[in-house]
C-alpha cells in the first residue's frame, strides 16, 4: 500500500513561510485523499489542508485558509508508483507551532469532500514533521 514520509519541517519567525513535502509512493491509483495533520501536545489533532488526487481538489481549515496552499507534483500523476505533496505554509504564526502529519486513504472524492479532516479514518500516515514558530 502508499508509504508516506513527510519532509521540510523546521524553526520559523512568525511571518515566515514553510513548504513541507510528503512523498508517496507505492500507490497504484489516483483515487487517494490526502490529508495533512497537525498535533501538538495535549492539543487534538486537527486536520488543515487535503487534496483529492484524481482532481486536484482541495480542501481547507478554517484556521489556514488564505495561509496554507496544498498541491501535488503535477509531473507524477501519470506515474501510478509515486506523487508528491506540499504543504507551503505563508504568514505562519506561534500557534501554527505543531507535528506536521500526512495521511492518505483510497477513497471517492465525494468521501474526501466529506470526511477529509476526520484523522480517524485514514489508514496510512508519515512519521511527522515538526515544525516551530517563534514569536
Amino acid at each position: 500500500q502508499v508509504q508516506l514520509v513527510e519532509s521540510g519541517g523546521g524553526s520559523v519567525q512568525a511571518g515566515d513561510s514553510l513548504t513541507l513535502s510528503c512523498a508517496a509512493s507505492q500507490y497504484t491509483s489516483s483515487s487517494y485523499c490526502f490529508t495533512w495533520f497537525r498535533q501538538s501536545p495535549g492539543a487534538e489533532r486537527e486536520g488543515v489542508a487535503a487534496l483529492f488526487a484524481a482532481r486536484n481538489t482541495t480542501y481547507y481549515a478554517d484556521s489556514v485558509k488564505g495561509r496554507f496552499t496544498i498541491s501535488q507534483d503535477n509531473a507524477k500523476i501519470q506515474d501510478n508508483a509515486r506523487n508528491t505533496l506540499y504543504l507551503q505554509m505563508t504568514s505562519l504564526k506561534p500557534e501554527d507551532t505543531s507535528v506536521y502529519y500526512c495521511a492518505a486513504v483510497k477513497s471517492s472524492r465525494q468521501w474526501c469532500s466529506d470526511f477529509w479532516s476526520q484523522g480517524s479514518r485514514f489508514n496510512v500516515w508519515g512519521q511527522g514533521t515538526q515544525v516551530t514558530v517563534s514569536s
